[in-house]
């Protein structure tokens, strides 16, 4: 297309960057002639997440012709999940001086070159959790003032903090401390966008595009939304165009009257399904991917984690697992054959399947749906998650874990936050030290050369996880390494299990930057994670029976988690019980009790003799009750087996539960 109006270095006005034809605009534009639509000083909005969706071509020209021009100058680039691949494509490209005056985004690992720029102070920067992010796009959609939420509390995010704030010359205020009704909140407002970099795989002549070759959806339309009620230009890189769409009108996803413009990828290399892959029909549900027969990986100390946390797995379980040692749980479940019994979700979107992972994490192989990102982050934030494995980089006396920032290096918090604060149950996963060299042989840990790098420290660097925050919500929180398992308690950490042929003083407190609280029943970890043998996860119950009661001394409380639990036979429902017995009694005085029922596997015939059973305990060692459980249908199916008066039915939450009890 020649047009005189995209000639020069900078357009006159948003008007004259669009080209017309008679009637009917085209929308059809050259990426060189996109990249001339944006002027000093806008805001761009870049879709994508990690690898996929990444508007490649788009960027290339913006680059393109900042080097050839020197303009645009002093960008505010907003973005969520960086997309990049850790090298030179994706965000990458627009890290140059001039270029980019202040970023905004959420994670920043695999865009280091921009990173690099934060760290120097090169430009502003700000770091937000990407669910935040996400639904930030609709608050400007709608001309909302911003998003009010609790997520980011007693983070680095926090005003009270960091504020988001990741270097010195960075003081604009991204988020407020607010307080409701006598809550404590925190209030993000709302960004307009100038332009918004998009793909997608087709587009119609009216602007229509869909995404049937995309991995994920995302935010897409949330961003086109937003920059459409900001008065900005939507421009959406896609594979191909076509006169009229063959697909179903509900199969498009961005809507052409929120799409001004249309760049078709001038090569395949700048249209990747993700960066990792040109084109995964797995991704997409146009084949079925077989699942081999699980073999059994090499033992080492990743797979030692994971194998203790698949013992946390419970049957029905909605999942989230994070990158790093945490992958290793669904290669885990995979051989002990329980991988069907849970249902893993990812933040970008995808629900059930196989997760990815490297350059194409976010998207997932047989995936049952794939939902809006937005829409994923509403159900992660409404607590919709039983568990989430997670990695840590630093783990501090108050159970604080860092994984966003180190010296020089920032990485970002992504959905960590997001998902860390919202689960039920979390569990943080990584090598007790690094650098060092340790065998794992004959259900034993030898250390033969201790790793330089200790990391449970004093105080992180950033806190990117709040142990007070997880402690006060009532989260099952735990952190598992391979020669040791501590748990949140109040006050900090308490050691609980203790690996065969580790020494407690040596290779645990003397690498450790603070002293935990020593369990009374420490106990030592199953010798079977660190042989060769199946565990024999299949058949077993999910949950350390052991574990379940933790006294909260200053509220005179018992918090009875029995979330995960399988009582199939009279013999398992006495066993519980008696131990809840023997442990409330030892107590030696009556206490206020909270008792979870999540995701518990009890035999219909059982549940009445059973929850008699505990209400037996609660007569004899209990000040006030109350129970909870998250699941809607498997709370009424309780209520309705187990003969429980009207006047002690379950509550939705930890929270309710807890504030039924101190408020009696």
């Amino acid at each position: 297309m020649n047009d005189d109006r995209f000639s020069g270095n900078e357009p006159a006005s948003i008007e004259s960057r669009l080209p017309v034809g008679s009637g009917r605009r085209r929308k059809q534009i050259t990426s060189a002639q996109a990249a001339q639509l944006i002027v000093d000083g806008d805001t761009l909005a870049v879709g994508g997440f990690v690898g996929m969706s990444v508007p490649e071509q788009l960027l290339i020209s913006l680059q393109d012709r900042f080097v050839r021009t020197g303009g645009p100058r002093d960008l505010t680039l907003v973005f969520a999940a960086g997309q990049g691949d850790g090298g030179a494509r994706g965000l990458n490209r627009l890290a140059a001086d001039g270029l980019i005056r202040c970023a905004i985004g959420s994670h920043w690992g695999m865009v280091p070159a921009l990173g690099r720029l934060a760290v120097e102070g090169r430009i502003e920067a700000y770091c937000l959790p990407l669910g935040v992010m996400s639904h930030l796009y609709r608050e400007t959609a709608a001309l909302r003032p911003g998003l009010i939420t609790r997520v980011g509390l007693g983070t680095f995010v926090d005003p009270r903090l960091d504020g988001g704030r990741m270097n010195p010359g960075s003081t604009a205020e991204v988020v407020r401390l607010i307080e409701i009704d006598g809550e404590e909140l925190l209030f993000y407002p709302r960004r307009p966008i100038d332009v918004a970099f998009l793909r997608g795989t087709t587009a119609d002549e009216e602007g229509n595009v869909t995404m049937e070759h995309e991995a994920v959806t995302l935010d897409s339309l949330s961003i086109a939304q937003a920059t459409h009620s900001s008065g900005g230009v939507v421009i959406v890189q896609v594979e191909r165009m076509t006169a009229h769409h063959l697909l179903p009108p509900s199969d498009v996803r961005i809507p052409g009257i929120f799409v001004d413009a249309v760049v078709v990828a001038e090569d395949a290399a700048s249209q990747m399904q993700t960066f990792g892959e040109q084109y995964n029909p797995a991704y997409v549900g146009k084949v079925y991917a077989e699942v081999d027969a699980a073999t059994a990986s090499s033992l080492d100390l990743r797979k030692v984690i994971a194998r203790r946390a698949a013992t946390m797995l419970t049957r029905g379980a909605v999942v989230n697992i994070g990158i790093g040692i945490p992958e290793g749980i669904v290669a885990v479940a995979r051989e002990e054959g329980i991988l069907d019994q849970i249902e893993l979700t990812v933040e970008a979107g995808p629900i059930g399947g196989i997760p990815a992972g490297g350059l194409s994490f976010g998207a997932a192989a047989n995936a049952q749906a794939v939902v809006d990102m937005p829409y994923q982050f509403d159900f992660y934030d409404g607590a919709g998650l039983d568990h989430a494995f997670l990695g840590m980089a630093q783990v501090d006396r108050h159970g604080n874990v860092n994984v966003s920032r180190f010296g020089t290096r920032m990485a970002g918090a992504g959905g960590f936050i997001n998902i860390s604060q919202a689960a039920r149950s979390v569990t943080f996963l990584g090598t007790f030290t690094a650098g060092g060299e340790i065998a794992v042989a004959d259900g034993a840990l030898t250390i033969r050369h201790e790793g330089a790098v200790h990391k449970l420290v004093a105080d992180v660097e950033h806190v990117t996880f709040s142990g007070r925050q997880a402690y006060a919500t009532g989260q099952s929180v735990l952190y598992i390494t391979e020669r040791c398992v501590l748990r949140l308690v109040e006050g900090g950490l308490e050691l609980v299990e203790l690996a065969p042929g580790v020494d407690l003083a040596r290779d645990v407190l003397d690498n450790m930057g603070f002293e935990p609280r020593i369990a009374d029943d420490l106990v030592e970890m199953d010798p079977a994670l660190f042989g060769d043998a199946k565990l024999g996860l299949h058949d077993r119950s999910s949950v350390i029976v052991e574990r379940c009661l933790q006294l909260r001394e200053r509220d005179n409380l018992a918090v009875i988690d029995l979330g995960g639990l399988r009582v199939r036979t009279v013999d398992q429902a006495r066993q519980v019980a008696g131990f809840l017995d023997g442990r409330l009694r030892e107590i030696g005085h009556p206490v206020h009790m909270v008792v979870g029922y999540d995701n518990v596997d009890l035999d219909p015939a059982l549940a009445g003799d059973f929850m008699d059973m505990l209400r037996d305990n609660e007569r004899l060692y209990g000040l006030r009750c109350a129970r909870y459980c998250s699941d809607a249908f498997l709370r009424r199916s309780l209520q309705s087996l187990t003969r429980m008066p009207a006047d002690q039915r379950m509550h939705r939450s930890f929270q309710d539960a807890a504030a039924a009890v101190s408020s009696a």
